[in-house]
Parts: structure tokens; sequence; C-alpha cells
């Protein structure tokens, strides 16, 4: 098979090392990728934009699967248009890919389908937005309605920041993302993260993670797209899982057909664990970043041929396997994220670090003048397994610091919650 991977991500990197070892596969491409991709793929420069160019690719060199990483182009309908060309594509399509691009359409989806979820309310003027948070108090979770590159959410914990927030959002701070705002009851409970292999009618369980939003240690200070993870997820239990797959997954996949959007592609719901069960927060129509790096890790499956079932709609007959061990990444940052972040600091170390038994992932990294260096916030994704999630911890941050780059930071305590237990039942 010739496929074509869309995206230049830490996300993109580790799916394309995993269809990389598969049988199946004849010529993997990559557009824009990234310089990780070097060993895996050939890249290739398009105009991911431009769809009709991508098309032309694809027919060029014979693409058997285009595999769409990010989030951006499925809501502009990449999807759609590449199957008109007559290509086959994993990922859904711009109505399907709503439940990410918009938040108001999965709550109100939600609340048509009996969904478990936050109280919310949707609003298109700063007015009521403020009308209603004032009347309702906090701690409350502000939220742009469409895609704002993970940084669209604030948590306000005082009435306040919240206000702040309504305000950022209507004066432009996301752009269009923001011209509507959705602002939802604030949740307690530890949240993780599930995602479903979909091909319009089943939804197949691949794996749980959990994520470390806060760019500093303990949880502390700005949210961000993701500072770490590590995979299994201990709060999805076996009987959490089916009461996630029974209670949210599988509504949607009614509702969505329902709506006649069926869902096809990867559907990552990050759940809420909450004293009453699990409630949905927000659905994202891709695989996370970087909770791809670790389930890839685990995945002792050909990627491709469950990534061909789900385009086929084959999945009813497919499971899938996971290794016993845990996995662990995490992400260095260049210095400035989730602010600005500086580009073009060195790295160096790599090779070393890899020797500590460490996948690294590039996220944000260019070639200049023949160096390695930082081209983005998120810049590099250590990841490691090991027998207990504290096993991998170590590998992975022994691989960290063998890295050379005075400019980039991570947290040092990524897969606290998972250590902890561990110790616990020790």
């Amino acid at each position: 098979m010739n496929v074509l991977l869309l995206g230049s991500g830490g996300r993109e990197h580790a799916l394309g090392w995993k269809m990389s070892a598969s049988p199946l596969l004849t010529k993997l491409y990559a557009s824009p990728g990234n310089p990780g991709f070097g060993r895996v793929a050939e890249l290739v420069k398009l105009d991911i934009s431009d769809h009709s160019a991508v098309a032309a690719f694809c027919q060029e060199k014979k693409i058997d699967l285009v595999v769409v990483g990010p989030e951006a182009p499925l809501v502009a309908g990449i999807a759609d248009d590449l199957r008109a060309w007559g290509i086959r594509v994993f990922g859904p399509s711009k109505a399907a890919a709503r439940l990410e691009g918009s938040k108001g359409f999965t709550k109100d989806l939600c609340a048509k389908f009996n969904i478990p979820t936050a109280a919310y309310g949707r609003f298109s003027d700063l007015v009521s937005a403020k009308a209603y948070v004032e009347k309702t108090g906090a701690p409350i979770v502000i939220k742009a309605d469409g895609l704002a590159a993970g940084k669209g959410v604030t948590i306000a914990m005082t009435l306040e920041e919240a206000l702040a927030a309504l305000e950022a959002c209507f004066d432009g701070a996301f752009g269009a993302a923001g011209a509507e705002v959705v602002v939802e009851e604030y949740l307690t409970g530890e949240e993780a993260s599930f995602f479903c292999l979909c091909d319009g009618a089943t939804a197949l369980p691949f794996g749980t993670a959990q994520d470390h939003k806060r760019v500093g240690d303990g949880d502390t200070g700005p949210n961000t797209g993701g500072m770490g993870a590590y995979s299994p997820a201990p709060v999805m239990t076996p009987e959490m899982t089916e009461r996630s797959m029974r209670e949210i997954i599988e509504p949607t996949m009614r509702g969505m057909a329902n709506l006649g959007s069926p869902f096809a592609g990867i559907l990552f719901a990050g759940l809420m664990i909450t004293d009453q069960g699990p409630k949905l927060i927000e659905y994202n129509t891709r695989f996370g970043d970087p909770e791809c790096q670790v389930l890839m890790m685990r995945l002792k499956d050909d990627l491709l041929v469950l990534l061909n079932a789900a385009v086929d709609g084959q999945l009813a007959h497919m499971s899938a396997r996971w290794s016993d061990k845990a996995a662990l990444t995490v992400v260095m940052a260049a210095r400035g994220y989730p602010g600005t972040p500086e580009k073009g600091s060195v790295i160096r170390g790599l090779e070393e670090a890899a020797s500590e038994g460490a996948e690294i992932f590039h996220a944000g990294t260019a070639i200049n003048g023949g160096a390695l260096v930082a081209n983005g916030g998120r810049v590099l994704n250590v990841t490691a397994t090991g027998a207990t999630v504290g096993e991998a911890q170590k590998k992975a941050y022994a691989a960290v610091d063998r890295i050379d780059w005075p400019q980039g930071f991570c947290r040092r305590d990524i897969g606290w919650r998972a250590v902890e237990r561990e110790k616990a039942g020790a």
C-alpha cells in the first residue's frame, strides 16, 4: 500500500512510526512532516488546505490510503473532497467532524440523546454570557466554540477569571473560534482520555490514556496542548470502559447516524470520571497529542490493518490487542510556551537519549544549517515503556536528561497520579 500521512507533529510521527512496521506498507509519504519522519517516510510539500492539489498528488503517486492527523483539515472537509475524487481516507466527514469543530454542536447532541455531560449554556454575545456566569457563579468553565489549537478553554476558579475569559473570547483572542462561547458547569473527578476506532456503525475501544494539560509541575499554570501522557489510564477499569461505551460512545454513534452524519475515524472522548460515573467533557475527532504516542507504543496489532477495516466498514470483525506494559511520554517544550515560544535553538544528544531505551517523536523541529533546531512550542516527545508507569517514567526522564537543549523545558512529574497509585498498592 502507498499511504499519505497529513500532519507535522508528534502525533503524526508516532502514527508514521507505527505504520512503517506494517508488512502492508509499500511507501509512506508525509506532508509536511518534520525531520523526525526521515527514517519512516518521504517528506513532500503539499498545501493541505488545497484539497485538489492533495488529490492530484494522490492520483499521481497511486495513494491507496490517506491518513489525516490534525483536526483543522478534517473540520475543513478534506475527507469529503478526497473521497469525491475516489480516494480512500481515514478520518471523519466535515459534518461528523463537527463533534470537535463546534463544542456547542456536541453539547446539543448530548442533550438530544441523553449523553451524560456538564450542564451548559451557548452564547453569541458578551452580555448574555456574563449574565449567565454571574448567575451561576464560579468555579466554571469557559470554552471558545470552535478550534483554538487546544488553548480556547479556561477553567475559571473565580468570577473575575470567568468574566475575563469571556471578554477575551468576544474580543477576538481566538479569532472566529471565539465568536460563540460555551459556558459549562465545573465537574470534579479524574480526567481520562478514551479512544474508539469507528467505521460509521461500529465503535471499537482503542485504548485509554491520561494527559497533563497544565504547563507546570503539580498541575499548575495555564493549559497547554499537553505536556505529557501515559497509558493505560488506571481509572478506566473494565467496568468504567463498559459504562463509557454504553452511556457515551454508543449513543453518540447512534445520534450521529440519526443526524445523517455517521462517524468514521478515531473518536477521542475526553471524560471526567465523577462520583456519578463517566461524563463527557469534549470530543476530538482525531488521535490525541501526546496520547497517540503512548497508544502507538502499546498497540500490538498492525495499525494499517485496523485503519483499513475502519475505512471499509469492517470493524465489527476486528479487535485490538495491547501490550501489558505501560507507556509514558514527556513533552519537551521551547522556552516561552504556551505563550510565544522561542524558535531556532539547537538541540543535541538525541542519539544518547535513545540509548536509554526511549523512542523520541519529533513534534516541532526543523533543520537549520545542518543542525536540529526547535521550530514550535511542543518540540519533542520522549517516550518509554515499562512494566509499571513508574518504570516507564524513570526511563523517559533518564532519556530527557541526556538531551542537550538548554532552551527547552518539561514537567518533571508526568504520570504522578498513576505512580502514587502504584506505590500505595505496593
